[in-house]
């Protein structure tokens, strides 16, 4: 249970900086106001309390669980006070590679446009995964894997000596099909997971998930039509990058791959981060981050994080008991995130 608390709370993060000092929040002037549509968002979604309003005034990181369907799905606001330019943050978030490294962050590697086997070389399949992929089959395997990757890893000669680098080579293969395929038909050729008894539809999740973001439609039409529709149609002044990595969150090594949206507007930023695959725990996540700037307040912006992610080990009897503290641990993340993210900012 410990290993699923953790992953669901790192699940959450979007981005993790190096510890560094943090300014004392009493240097920071409180102010009473925030931006109109942002405080409507705390008032009416987030439903912050008096207090928790004062503290985000005052410069501190302030998280709060949003409404979620509890057996499927966690969900996290937090927001913080950032006094540094906003595109100091998009530069940093552009060179992934260093921006989310050390720490539980094993490997990160930027995938190229468009995406060529080179880029998957050096990912390399945990011994563990490789002990499970050979006893995986459909409807019972310990990897997240669809039909196609199962009948080809039951196709390897697990008694060759060999046989572990075939596996290797077989995931990264697939890692590489499966962006191909997503860049070229979207949600529709994620793919289906048959690790469990019931198929599980990446694309469907998603869907579900982005449908149940409160005012996303109202707010951010054309962002939720992008990451819905995707690779059709376009995003006004947007760009975007593909990543993989292998993060350590708990016992079992994790293999994701992100589709991350930079859209930058005159008022706002936008960072979306939509995960494509995973290869424990999670069925898909979004992480939203807006950069909102507020010149009552000076240079700097508001850096609002909402995490959702969509997880099998949430239902049944044993998401009964890990429920609870999954949802507290991701909500302390998404705070500890934001501060070092302001710590670090600042300090640059």
């Amino acid at each position: 249970m410990r290993t699923i608390f953790r992953l669901l709370s790192a699940i959450a993060i979007v981005s993790f900086c190096p510890e560094v000092s943090i300014r004392p929040a009493s240097a920071i002037q409180p102010h009473a106001a925030f931006p109109p549509a942002m405080d409507a968002y705390l008032t009416n979604t987030a439903r912050l309390t008096a207090a928790e309003r004062g503290d985000l005034a005052a410069g501190k990181s302030v998280s709060k669980l949003l409404d979620a369907d509890p057996s499927v799905e966690i969900a996290v606001f937090g927001a913080v006070w950032v006094a540094a330019d906003p595109s100091e943050y998009t530069k940093k978030l552009m060179d992934i590679e260093n921006f989310e490294r050390g720490g539980p962050f094993l490997a990160t590697k930027k995938i190229s446009d468009p995406p060529v086997a080179g880029d998957f070389a050096t990912l390399e399949l945990p011994e563990s995964d490789v002990k499970d992929l050979r006893d995986c089959k459909v409807g019972d395997c310990d990897l997240k894997l669809g039909t196609e990757g199962i009948n080809a890893a039951r196709a390897i000669d697990w008694k060759q000596p060999t046989a572990a680098g075939e596996a290797r080579a077989l995931v990264r293969r697939l890692a590489l099909g499966l962006v191909t395929a997503y860049r070229d038909g979207g949600d529709d050729r994620l793919g289906v997971y048959r690790d469990k008894d019931r198929p599980t539809l990446v694309g469907k999740e998603f869907r579900a998930m982005v449908d149940g973001l409160p005012t996303f439609g109202t707010a951010m039409p054309d962002l939720k039509q992008y990451l819905l529709e995707y690779p059709r149609g376009r995003l006004a002044n947007a760009s975007d990058m593909f990543y993989w990595q292998l993060a350590q969150f708990g016992v079992k090594p994790t293999v994701r791959i992100t589709h991350l949206v930079i859209q930058q507007e005159p008022d706002r930023t936008v960072v979306a981060s939509k995960l494509l695959y995973a290869s424990h725990y999670f069925w898909t996540a979004l992480g939203l981050r807006v950069l909102l700037p507020d010149s009552s307040r000076g240079k700097g912006f508001w850096l609002i994080n909402v995490s959702r992610c969509r997880s099998d080990g949430l239902s049944g009897f044993t998401g009964k008991f890990v429920r609870g503290r999954a949802r507290t641990e991701a909500q302390k993340g998404v705070t500890a995130a934001l501060t070092k993210t302001k710590a670090t900012l600042e300090k640059s």
